[in-house]
């Protein structure tokens, strides 16, 4: 059943969420914020194994030794004036508060900010990355859901870190995978089979330099809005596309 793959990875982050909570409450601040920083860390780890995806001999073959770092600059570049433009970070943590407002308790600052930024850091961290893309067009193209069912126990290990530290708002970061995910397994549906294995090495570049900035909000070293930078993913593939085409005019 196409699909199933993310379904599956929804439920996995709302068991774990759920997990998270009961046990987040028990944990000390001091506890809770080194989890924090060590998921930061291990992102920091899987951005770096995505940006090795700029060695790629197919997407060298295809666009020359020094295009694929030029690709990745200009599509963080202009992916992040279009973002900024949209004020993606901005509508996401404003839905964050919506849904805050909605399912929470929690009236005091403290507590939004915590359900806000779980929601979006949460999201980020489940939508980047190449299993959310790799898996999700392999369960369009009707290739089976492995590799989402592996990112489902990553996602849900991750969820109860996660939300031991900034609670419920975790949980609603299912619906972005849901969307996300939904999103590249109907494109694995419509073009998947004929998606060049370079514009998907783009992508998987480009989704390592924004895990970097990532890791780095987890880390407390910045608050880089990652968020506004996600149009880059898009405008990754489509400059390997013109490259390929000068190249082959």
């Amino acid at each position: 059943m196409v699909g199933l793959g993310t379904l599956l990875n929804m439920a996995a982050i709302v068991v774990g969420s759920g997990i998270g909570v009961v046990v987040g409450g028990r944990l000390p601040q001091r506890t809770r914020d080194l989890i924090t920083q060590a998921l930061g860390l291990v992102t920091l780890v899987v951005a770096a194994i995505n940006v090795l995806a700029l060695s790629e001999a197919a997407w060298i073959a295809d666009v020359g030794a020094t295009a694929p770092l030029l690709i990745v600059l200009g599509s963080v570049v202009i992916g992040g004036v279009i973002g900024s433009l949209l004020r993606i970070e901005d509508r996401a943590e404003a839905l964050g508060g919506w849904l805050q407002r909605r399912v929470s308790k929690e009236a005091d600052s403290r507590g939004r900010v915590r359900f806000i930024e779980g929601f979006v850091d949460a999201s980020l961290l489940f939508c980047i990355g190449p299993l959310a893309i790799l898996g999700a067009l392999s369960d369009g193209l009707g290739q089976g859901l492995d590799q989402l069912a592996l990112k489902s126990v990553i996602d849900g290990f991750a969820a109860i870190a996660f939300a031991a530290t900034l609670g419920w708002g975790v949980a609603f970061s299912a619906l972005a995978v849901g969307v996300v995910q939904g999103i590249f397994t109907l494109l694995g549906v419509v073009v998947g089979s004929v998606l060049a294995a370079s514009a998907i090495a783009s992508i998987t570049a480009t989704g390592g330099v924004l895990l970097i900035g990532l890791s780095l909000r987890l880390l407390g070293l910045s608050r880089l809005p990652v968020a506004d930078l996600l149009p880059a993913l898009v405008i990754a593939p489509l400059l390997t596309l013109a490259v390929v085409a000068v190249r082959g005019g």
